[in-house]
């Protein structure tokens, strides 16, 4: 399977951006997804994962309230919806998949990483 980030761009403090993660190659219906970024100098860290099923989401502390991750198993695509955003969101953002359909903050247990979009916020 491939995965394709996209969507990513310029928005200003307070706006909103939605990222997209198209998966080719086979169903990704039962497998969990998960969203990642990086900012310059610093680690990759977990920002928000999904079930297989889509019926379980786990975010992490610093976007939780503010960052929605969905999934239409019949688009073979996941979404991070990302509102009132903080120029501390901005990163390089990558989507990953798992062979298992539970969802991980784990990057290490990822198996398949898309190529990454930019997400920039200015303040």
């Amino acid at each position: 399977v491939q995965l394709q980030a996209f969507g990513g761009g310029l928005v200003q403090a307070g706006g909103s951006l939605r990222l997209s993660c198209a998966a080719s190659g086979r169903t990704i219906s039962s497998n969990a997804m998960g969203w990642f970024r990086q900012a310059p100098g610093k680690e990759r860290e977990f920002v928000a994962s999904i079930t297989g099923s889509g019926l379980s989401t786990v975010y992490a502390d610093s976007v939780k309230g503010r960052f929605t991750i969905s999934r239409d198993n019949a688009k073979n695509t996941v979404y991070l919806q990302m509102n009132s955003l903080k120029p501390e969101d901005t990163a390089v953002y990558y989507c990953a998949g798992r062979e298992s359909p539970y969802r991980s903050r784990w990057d290490s247990e990822y198996d398949v990483w898309g190529q990454g979009t930019q997400v920039t916020v200015s303040s």
